[in-house]
């Protein structure tokens, strides 16, 4: 698929560039086999898809203790999930591939990196052949990218009554750039500080807190169908849905202008993704030309990519109007968050 592994970090909304060949590897899979190309895609993917779940999840809260009415603030983080060895790589012949898709008799190697991976590791090459075990193409798995999965955030925090915050994360649906696709995020949070419920001068705040996010990524495609014709119908395009829920309880004090906190949480998040619309693509050899079919909706992805518990701690420092925010996290992925804000 031409250039689909932008989609990787534009729905992560980061800056680091594809290798060319992630973006042939796929093509060729696509057109040839939509089973194979979602699990290829979906275990190339995982560490992103996971890592990108866990950014999501991460930076919503810095301190148990909340706003006073109409107090706030506003904040730019990042967060970078570290990819674990255990997702760096998995071996093409075991995970469930049809025989129509095999390793070449020259590939260097059965073990395809992931997009988190190693990016100088060797990639295998793969055939692919029709029913008749005729060879149709053979192309090379795509490069790992980073082991580090970063998700940037920019949230609105303020006090509403009774020891309880609100925090939002907005962005309209943007254009990035006239061969990327539209991005667009919603996410809303709340926060309590039960302490403040029963002891009005505590020695430390605690407190719940509950977030939800959720971003959409459309992207079209124009992908050239194998037996020459047009792509009249206009409808390939690329289109995803990430969201993340989690469940705080957050302990902090405050000492002068440094605030140090723990924080529990259970935390989940899904992805939904598919390359949809109608590809044209070899179905089989005969003689010396091709038999051709037509893939609707050849990738279809919805799973739950991060589920259970994590810690984080962390603090936040107060310099007049001025924060500093920075926290690491243990969970299914480790983490670390950083950011700057201003408020009051």
């Amino acid at each position: 698929m031409k250039k689909l592994y932008t989609l990787v970090l534009l729905v992560a909304l980061t800056t680091v560039a594809l290798k060319s060949n992630a973006q042939d590897g796929f093509d060729e899979l696509i057109r040839s086999n939509a089973a194979d190309a979602k699990l290829l895609f979906q275990n190339y993917a995982n560490p992103l898809l996971k890592g990108f779940g866990v950014g999501m999840n991460s930076g919503w809260n810095n301190t148990a203790a909340t706003k006073k009415l109409l107090h706030f603030d506003l904040r730019i983080t990042v967060n970078a999930a570290l990819v674990p060895e255990v997702d760096k790589s998995f071996d093409v012949t075991k995970i469930g591939l049809s025989s129509s898709i095999r390793p070449a008799q020259n590939s260097p190697t059965n073990i395809a990196q992931t997009f988190g991976g190693d990016a100088d590791a060797a990639s295998p090459i793969l055939d692919i052949y029709d029913k008749n075990n005729n060879l149709l193409s053979t192309f090379t798995m795509p490069e790992a990218v980073y082991h580090i999965i970063p998700a940037p955030t920019i949230q609105l925090t303020a006090g509403l009554i009774k020891n309880t915050d609100v925090t939002f994360r907005i962005t309209p649906d943007i254009k990035i750039g006239d061969d990327a696709g539209t991005v667009g995020m919603f996410g809303i949070g709340f926060k309590h500080n039960i302490i403040k419920d029963f002891v009005k001068l505590s020695p430390f705040d605690l407190a719940v807190a509950v977030n939800y996010n959720r971003l959409k990524y459309t992207k079209t495609l124009d992908v050239e169908n194998e037996d020459g014709t047009s792509n009249a119908t206009g409808n390939q395009r690329i289109d995803a849905t990430f969201s993340g829920l989690n469940f705080q309880a957050i302990l902090s004090k405050k000492l002068l202008f440094f605030t140090p906190f723990v924080a529990v949480a259970y935390q989940t998040a899904n992805a939904n993704l598919g390359v949809l619309g109608n590809y044209v693509v070899k179905s089989e050899k005969n003689g010396n030309s091709y038999n051709y079919k037509t893939l609707t909706d050849p990738i279809k992805i919805d799973q739950n990519t991060v589920s259970g518990l994590r810690a984080d701690l962390g603090f936040q420092l107060n310099l007049a109007f001025f924060r500093i925010y920075a926290s690491g996290s243990l969970g299914q992925y480790k983490s670390v968050n950083g950011g700057i804000g201003f408020g009051f």
